[in-house]
């Protein structure tokens, strides 16, 4: 059995880390190029780097999402395969029993127009019985990581989740359209003022000083507004390299919900 997973940003490679190390078979759908800012946490960098790893799991870039062998070659060394395929068009070929949306669209999820035994939608733009069977609430509270088997997750704030006391102020956002030249790595400490990049010649500076926890891949080309880097004021490197409680939180509920499904469990591990 298959599990499919659209997405490999921070909050996608923890579901699909903790479903790798309960044995199930994944696979996951990327862009081209991939617009994650936790790239460390992330497996959609192997679409760059070719291969990477995340908490000792490896995730290999495959070019052709219907090159079922290159797929099954990665499976046999306990890899996990990331297509570059948009479009998903991997689950026709793949005919995965789970499909797992987690790209974080934030607005209305398009319907899978292939049949899967069961889609999981992740936070918002998800609604059970249109695009989806369930979803998973990934904003931060009493609620995170609970399954949704009725109605929707809470509506996207615009807030983000608060890390050591700071919100939108820890999120670096791209001051105008175009390139983005890095000044500092992932991992590194800045200090208040401190350029981290810019952007057609426009500086980005950290706001107080603290870790570069996430920073968007240079080749990408960014827009006016577009968060592009996330900094950290815990100030301590090693979370640039652990996957969050949030993301962990989230794999939990998509877990419980696959489980739940006792059609399923009867073949998850054959």
């Amino acid at each position: 059995m298959i599990v499919l997973i659209r997405g490999g940003g921070d909050l996608a490679t923890g579901v699909a880390l903790r479903l790798h190390r309960a044995g199930l078979s994944v696979v996951v759908t990327e862009l081209p190029q991939p617009l994650s800012v936790r790239r460390r946490v992330s497996f959609s960098e192997a679409v760059y780097a070719g291969q990477v790893e995340v908490e000792g799991v490896t995730a290999r870039r495959v070019e052709d999402p219907t090159d079922t062998l290159r797929i099954l070659q990665i499976y046999t060394r306990n890899q996990i395969p990331i297509l570059v395929d948009p479009e998903a068009t991997a689950i026709a070929s793949l005919h995965p029993s789970i499909v797992i949306d987690a790209r974080m669209l934030k607005r209305q999820a398009e319907l899978i127009p292939n049949p899967v035994n069961l889609i999981i939608g992740l936070g918002p733009g998800f609604t059970v019985g249109e695009n989806c069977h369930a979803v998973i609430e990934t904003n931060r509270g009493h609620m995170l990581g609970r399954v949704i088997w009725q109605g929707s997750s809470e509506a996207n704030t615009g807030i983000p989740d608060s890390v050591g006391g700071y919100h939108g102020e820890r999120v670096l956002r791209a001051p105008v359209e175009g390139t983005l030249v890095p000044f500092a790595e992932i991992g590194d400490h800045v200090e208040e003022g401190q350029l981290v990049c810019e952007v057609e010649g426009h500086p980005v500076s950290a706001p107080f000083h603290g870790v570069l926890r996430g920073l968007i891949h240079p080749s990408v080309r960014v827009s006016a507004g577009m968060k592009i880097g996330d900094l950290d004021p815990r100030d301590d490197p090693r979370y640039c390299t652990l996957v969050s409680d949030k993301s962990l939180a989230v794999a939990g509920g998509v877990i419980e919900a696959i489980l739940s499904r006792s059609d399923l469990r009867k073949s998850l591990w054959v």
